[in-house]
């Protein structure tokens, strides 16, 4: 399995309330970073079988976003297990029960998303850098006894505009 995971695009201000935060939609900087990932999968000639998103707002927005440009709508798929509040080995267990020969693209949040890096490539939960608009790819080789696979590449959001051909702004 390809395995790709992306962490949502810059979002609106945290909320306190949980509720009121799962609304938080991408900011006009969000978008167009997260477009510029899109224009970069595409340009790399990625497609997946499955794009899953967290049901949060952000990571809504950004999934639809890469899903569109891929010509992929039909493939974008809602999964409880991205939620930031979910158990990693649901989410674990849900990829497993995917084929061996599939490409998926996982959006979702922090640390969620460092943690499965972690169990997948050395079986404990590491912290990465997976910044906002940040892409990650794992070979996923086998499943049992346990879901295992290799780190093949980390794209901080500066090196994906690189790619793009987009001068990399920083932000305040």
């Amino acid at each position: 399995m390809k395995l790709y995971l992306l962490r949502h695009g810059e979002a609106g201000d945290r909320k306190s309330d949980l509720e009121q935060d799962a609304t938080r939609t991408l900011t006009r900087g969000g978008r167009k970073d997260i477009l510029i990932v899109a224009d970069t999968l595409k340009a790399l000639g990625l497609s997946f079988d499955t794009i899953a998103s967290s049901p949060l707002k952000r990571a809504e927005d950004t999934a639809k976003i890469v899903a569109e440009r891929l010509g992929l709508s039909r493939r974008l798929k809602k999964w409880k297990e991205l939620e930031p509040t979910s158990d990693t080995s649901l989410l674990l267990t849900k990829l497993s029960g995917l084929g061996i020969g599939s490409a998926i693209l996982i959006v979702g949040h922090e640390p969620q998303l460092s943690t499965v890096v972690g169990e997948i490539t050395s079986g404990r939960p590491t912290r990465l850098a997976l910044k906002k608009g940040g892409l990650a790819k794992i070979n996923v080789d086998e499943f049992r006894p346990r879901i295992s696979g290799e780190l093949q590449w980390l794209l901080t959001p500066k090196i994906v505009k690189r790619v793009a051909g987009e001068p990399a702004v920083r932000r305040p």
